[in-house]
């Protein structure tokens, strides 16, 4: 038996002899076990009528699922990537640099830009969707691990891409090479990374709701 299992089992017969939560909480940190796993070991269990804890459902993960939110996940990655590209081809066009030379394929690039962004965005819009219908219809649909593996991975990807942005202003900053068409692009890859740091959160905080 691993030792969450102990822990769990530990727990259920604490609630079951009428501890609290507090009390068992003491018990469990002074065996050594931190209070992220203590807090998620009691959201398994919830009080019921009669004397015994009812267990709460845990998260489930099927090939389905899987399959729907990587396809989703990565219609928001595509989105973001060629919104982004779409954005800094149209800085370099409104703020150019009498330094460069003419792109021969920056019509190109927009085209390309635009044919995924037709493609993707309407993809992911229909999935986000049909996963919201899902979880109102069937609260399981709502308890998916793979929602919040491929949710967490995103989260790190904005916060870094947040982070790695400021730094890059800083030192462009610090480098004198600070302009207005830099700062413009920063700008449009620090919103693209908030909103989507900001919808994983929000999706995250429907896993997190009981």
């Amino acid at each position: 038996m691993r030792p969450e299992d102990r822990r769990d089992d530990f727990v259920r017969e604490a609630l079951h002899a009428g501890q609290s939560d507090a009390a068992i909480s003491r018990q469990l940190i002074a065996a050594g076990w931190s209070e992220g796993e203590t807090r998620a070991a009691l959201a398994q269990w919830a009080k019921g009528d009669g004397p015994l804890p009812v267990p709460r459902p845990r998260a489930v993960l099927g090939a389905r699922d899987a399959f729907l939110y990587a396809v989703m996940f990565l219609s928001l990655a595509a989105i973001i990537g060629y919104s982004v590209a779409l954005g800094f081809n149209l800085i370099d066009a409104w703020l150019p640099d009498p330094g460069d030379r003419p792109y021969r394929g920056f019509n190109g690039v927009m085209r390309w830009s635009i044919a995924n962004l037709l493609i993707f965005l309407p993809l992911f819009l229909l999935l986000d969707r049909r996963m919201v219908q899902n979880r109102s219809n069937d609260p399981a649909g709502g308890r998916s691990a793979t929602r919040a593996w491929l949710g967490h991975v995103l989260l790190f990807l904005a916060a870094a891409t947040l982070i790695c942005d400021a730094v890059a202003v800083l030192y462009a900053f610090l480098s004198g090479d600070l302009t207005m068409r830099f700062i413009a692009k920063a700008a449009l890859v620090a919103v693209a990374a908030g909103l989507v740091f900001l919808y994983i959160r929000g999706v995250m905080s429907e896993e997190a709701a009981p």
